[in-house]
């Protein structure tokens, strides 16, 4: 399996080509100094700095698992990006999200995927729904899929959605121990039938110290927006709750199997 990046690139956005109207947060397509794509998540969205964090570490998490995401940078709105921007609402964005955003290598000639046309593995599905209980992610329906085929391979994108504990931050350790059951909508769940083997692997790769690596990355600007003065503690929560949710992963597997039983 691929091990966590130490790191995470940082680029210059140089142009704003399009806006993805079909995201709730006004995603777009951007082009960086380094002359390439991104499809650019902002810090002034209407989602919010919670989003990026949740993009961010379930992202990472995803790839350290060795499932297919496109590359996470973070990228930087200068302050007078905007200002040519004729679109007001765009403008607006723009002037919002000045500093870092993050930004994922955008696929060209990607297709979403569709599960009457794509056809995936057991394994990769079973991989897939076991990642989106860990991290309690809503988004991986049959409405929205957030997934990609490129190169005819699957790719997994947006996880804006995961860790919705951060929005309330009391009971979080309660949180990190319950089943999750959104997994009955996910897209790929029907085709889960390798649950039990992924729960073999997944727990050795997902060490704490893999977990640490991983939210380390977030930029402390980014907790200190939703933390305040809590930077160091909320990140630690972070870590806490994904490492107690790996120890737990019997109980959202298990729930996971029964949903998946009362569909087929």
């Amino acid at each position: 399996m691929p091990s966590v990046p130490p790191d995470i690139r940082t680029v210059a956005v140089t142009r704003y080509v399009t806006p993805l109207r079909e995201g709730g947060s006004l995603p777009a397509i951007a082009e960086a100094d380094d002359g390439f794509l991104y499809v650019l998540k902002f810090r002034g969205a209407g989602q919010g700095i919670k989003s990026l964090i949740a993009e961010l570490i379930g992202g990472e998490v995803a790839r350290a698992l060795g499932l297919k995401v496109p590359e996470i940078v973070f990228a930087v709105v200068d302050e007078a990006f905007g200002r040519t921007e004729p679109d007001e609402e765009i403008q607006d964005l723009l002037k919002a999200s000045v500093g870092r955003n993050l930004g994922l290598h955008y696929l060209s000639g990607s297709i979403t995927y569709d599960p009457a046309v794509s056809k995936v593995d057991p394994l990769l599905a079973s991989k897939v729904v076991w990642l989106d209980a860990l991290l309690t992610n809503v988004d991986r329906t049959c409405r929205n899929t957030n997934m990609l085929m490129w190169n005819r391979e699957l790719w997994l994108i947006d996880h804006g959605a995961s860790l919705y504990f951060h929005h309330s931050w009391d009971n979080w350790k309660e949180q990190s121990q319950k089943p999750f059951t959104p997994i009955k909508d996910h897209v790929l769940l029907p085709l889960a039938t390798e649950l039990a083997t992924v729960q073999e692997q997944f727990p050795d790769i997902l060490t704490p110290t893999v977990i640490r690596n991983i939210v380390s990355l977030v930029p402390d600007e980014w907790l200190a927006l939703s933390a305040g003065e809590a930077v160091a503690e909320h990140r630690e929560i972070y870590a806490q709750f994904l490492i107690n949710r790996v120890a737990h992963a019997p109980i959202f597997v298990e729930e996971a199997q029964h949903a998946r039983s009362r569909i087929i």
